[in-house]
């Protein structure tokens, strides 16, 4: 009969919900913007590169004095008569820099040192307005990923107190009748020590949000652990070197001896521990941080050699590529350090030391990314 129903009625093809696989669920409400979270975040990171650039170029030619006031809104706006000119150029005449290397200067000169300065600060305003624009741009839209509001507030804050320790590195070298015509090297290594750090988060979140969340959960199981903590322990050992590094640029410590191998025509430097206290010498004395740099850098590039080697083992070529990147990078920066001690570190040279400096802390970075998130080769293409 056509009334009969089946006892197991509730299991049957007509009652039973079809149950389908659903790709993806791990993403679900945790993609957000990451696309355009990530396009924001390099556009920051490129705006850094060019602040530690410029702040170079500031330092070379001893332009970062030439400001002697902080004021975060109305510096903004650049002497705009010739009167405001003048005003600006009598503030600096007070300090010790014009007093002891600087009284030559007219105001056309004073002026070419200003624009320097102000560029800096300038482009430091930039950055500060494109990560507050572009946090509250996503985070009005709701297009933060879950767990990445706290991320995308770090560089902010950081963001800001280097804007405040770049006043007082700049406050240090603004004096009056103390003999200072530059600022404190210990500051200045502080300053550029946290433009490093800032790049160094928004390269690693880059790298994350260049991945989809459920590829990065898959990655981090063939986590490449020993390999992992060699690099960082590269990590922290180039980013030593560049705080050495400020040291050396802090007190032009790259222009005291320009022989190479030997240092002042010897293994040691002469005259390396004159000051007192004796600690003072190892931050101060130009021969001795001048030496310190060059025997950091050739650790730094044996123990770079170690990291490469073990890195050419790994199972991920493309794992195996970054090391081989970072090695190449590390070799070259080696190289030119050199060359720009022989050339009494000329500014061209030194702004490309630099700037590579920034080119092989990105890469070590990349590296250890990967060890951690290696990317697995398809089967198929084999």
């Amino acid at each position: 009969m056509s009334g009969k129903r089946s006892i197991f009625e509730e299991v049957s093809e007509e009652a039973r919900t079809e149950q389908t696989a659903q790709p993806g669920m791990i993403d679900r409400g945790r993609g957000g913007g990451r696309r355009g979270i990530r396009a924001w975040l390099i556009l920051l990171f490129a705006l850094v590169v060019a602040m530690i650039v410029v702040g170079g170029l500031t330092r070379l030619t001893d332009s970062g004095l030439s400001i002697t006031e902080w004021r975060p809104v109305t510096g903004a706006t650049p002497p705009m008569s010739e009167a405001d000119w003048q005003a600006e150029f009598d503030k600096y005449k007070q300090i010790d820099q014009w007093r002891i290397q600087n009284q030559w200067m007219e105001l056309e000169d004073f002026k070419s040192i200003y624009w320097w300065e102000w560029g800096h600060r300038q482009l430091g305003r930039v950055i500060g307005l494109v990560w507050a624009l572009g946090f509250l741009g996503f985070l009005l839209a709701r297009k933060i990923p879950a767990g990445w509001t706290g991320r995308l507030i770090l560089p902010g804050v950081l963001g800001g107190a280097q804007g405040a320790i770049g006043w007082w590195m700049v406050a240090s070298g603004v004096t009056q009748g103390e003999g200072m015509t530059s600022v404190a090297s210990y500051r200045l290594a502080v300053h550029l020590g946290l433009a490093f750090v800032i790049l160094g988060f928004l390269a690693w979140y880059i790298f994350m949000l260049g991945r989809a969340e459920r590829e990065l959960m898959q990655a981090r199981r063939a986590k490449e652990a020993r390999l992992f903590s060699l690099s960082t322990g590269l990590m922290h050992f180039a980013f030593l070197q560049i705080v050495i590094g400020a040291f050396v640029a802090g007190i032009d410590a790259g222009r005291s001896f320009t022989d190479w191998p030997l240092i002042g025509g010897q293994l040691l430097p002469p005259d390396a521990t004159v000051l007192e206290p004796m600690w003072r010498n190892f931050f101060e004395s130009p021969g001795l941080v001048q030496f310190i740099h060059r025997c950091a850098g050739y650790l730094l590039l044996a123990f770079g050699v170690v990291v490469w080697m073990r890195g050419r083992g790994s199972a991920h070529p493309q794992t195996r590529f970054a090391f081989n990147a970072v090695f190449a990078a590390l070799s070259l920066q080696v190289v030119l350090g050199i060359v720009t001690v022989l050339y009494a570190a000329p500014w061209q040279v030194a702004i490309l030391h630099q700037l590579l400096a920034v080119g092989v802390w990105t890469l070590i970075l990349r590296a250890r990314f990967l060890t951690a998130y290696p990317i697995a080769i398809s089967l198929r293409g084999v």
